[in-house]
């Protein structure tokens, strides 16, 4: 299989490469450290195409294919995984659902607004009783007349606080399971839509996620995404591809530790040389680099797939359950190789530590992956 990249693609990753080192990577560590919105980072990742990498440009998209996508994700997250997340949520879990699930009027009406980076979008699948179980969870809708009626909440919700809608999964009809669940567009503003204070969370400081609560909360009928008990559907198509944008943030994350490791390790020295003189560090590099590049396949892999329009959900698994826990295990490694400083704020390994550890939890945990991975395995 050729894995060179096309001339459009290598375009796309140039493009997110610089502007991550020329405008992201400076303010990574101040918008950790004070937990600020980037909301300038944002704003210029619209300006350039990447929030709606995957969308066609009659929809103001930048009509690229899902490697540009995961690439251009992951040279953002190498810079600052909160501004990754950001872009990642926008594009894969709003925008892609729109284009393939909405109608001309939805997409001529929020897609546009959103791949041009004009507006932002959120996922609410989440939430405190059931977590990602979209096929039991207590937010319901009900119609009423020329409207839907949603009553609830959804937790954990990355750009709840700034979103300007969001997708939102409701029982439509409890007694059908999945087949019950129904998704629609809430704008910000609708009454009975209130977004809660930010989450304070133990990293990706900057990308802020609340619990937004649903009361009396009606919509238009035109608001249902999809048709009626389509949501689940919906949901898992979202997150196949959701999960590719979360394995290529993991892959900037470990990409930035290993990089910062391995420039310590030829300038410190202890016991008489170098730290990159020595075997135990070598070792640990050796292993840093390799477990990087077997989880850039596996994403590239999934995405080739998804370009294709094949079935792609357990290769989205296993690349997102592979990079993940590849990605904590990088950042374990550089903290230990820069030892007592790698604990301080002095430097960025710390936060690569600690921006690390969601990649395992959200858009499906390590063991949701599992699990997902062994159902189709044995299907």
């Amino acid at each position: 299989m050729d894995w060179s990249f096309s001339e459009s693609q290598q375009m796309v990753r140039q493009l997110a490469r610089d502007f991550a080192e020329r405008e992201v990577a400076p303010k990574a560590r101040e918008l950790d450290r004070e937990g600020r919105w980037p909301a300038e980072l944002v704003a210029r990742l619209g300006e350039l195409g990447l929030m709606g990498v995957m969308i066609p440009e009659e929809y103001e998209g930048a009509g690229a294919d899902s490697i540009s996508y995961v690439l251009a994700v992951e040279e953002i997250s190498r810079a600052c995984a909160s501004t990754g997340v950001i872009m990642s949520v926008n594009n894969s879990l709003v925008c892609e659902p729109l284009l393939r699930f909405g109608s001309e009027a939805q997409k001529s009406t929020w897609l546009k607004e959103l791949a041009s980076g004009r507006k932002l979008g959120c996922f609410g699948l989440t939430e405190p009783s059931s977590g990602s179980d979209a096929a039991h969870m207590d937010t319901t809708a009900r119609r009423e007349g020329d409207h839907w009626v949603i009553e609830g909440s959804k937790n954990w919700i990355t750009n709840g606080p700034h979103a300007d809608l969001m997708l939102v999964l409701a029982a439509s009809d409890r007694s059908q399971g999945a087949k019950g669940v129904s998704a629609f567009v809430v704008p910000r503003g609708t009454p009975g839509f209130a977004p809660q204070p930010a989450d304070e969370k133990l990293g990706i400081h900057a990308a802020h996620s609340c619990t937004i609560f649903f009361e009396n909360c009606r919509v238009p009928a035109d608001h249902l995404l999809g048709s009626e008990g389509e949501g689940f559907k919906i949901a898992m198509s979202a997150l196949d591809g959701g999960r590719l944008g979360i394995a290529a943030q993991a892959v900037g994350i470990a990409r930035a530790a290993f990089e910062k490791a391995l420039a310590y390790s030829k300038e410190r020295r202890a016991f008489g040389s170098l730290l990159a003189e020595k075997q135990a560090i070598q070792f640990m590099l050796a292993d840093m680099a390799t477990e990087i590049e077997a989880a850039r396949l596996l994403i590239l892999r999934a995405a080739a797939m998804k370009d294709r329009k094949e079935r792609h959900t357990q290769e989205s698994a296993i690349a997102k359950l592979f990079a993940s826990e590849m990605a904590n295990r990088v950042a374990h490694r550089a903290l230990q190789i820069f030892g007592g400083y790698g604990y301080s704020k002095e430097y960025d390994v710390e936060r690569h530590y600690r921006d690390a550890r969601i990649t395992e939890i959200y858009e499906g945990t390590s063991e949701i992956m599992r699990i997902v991975i062994a159902s189709q395995a044995l299907r």
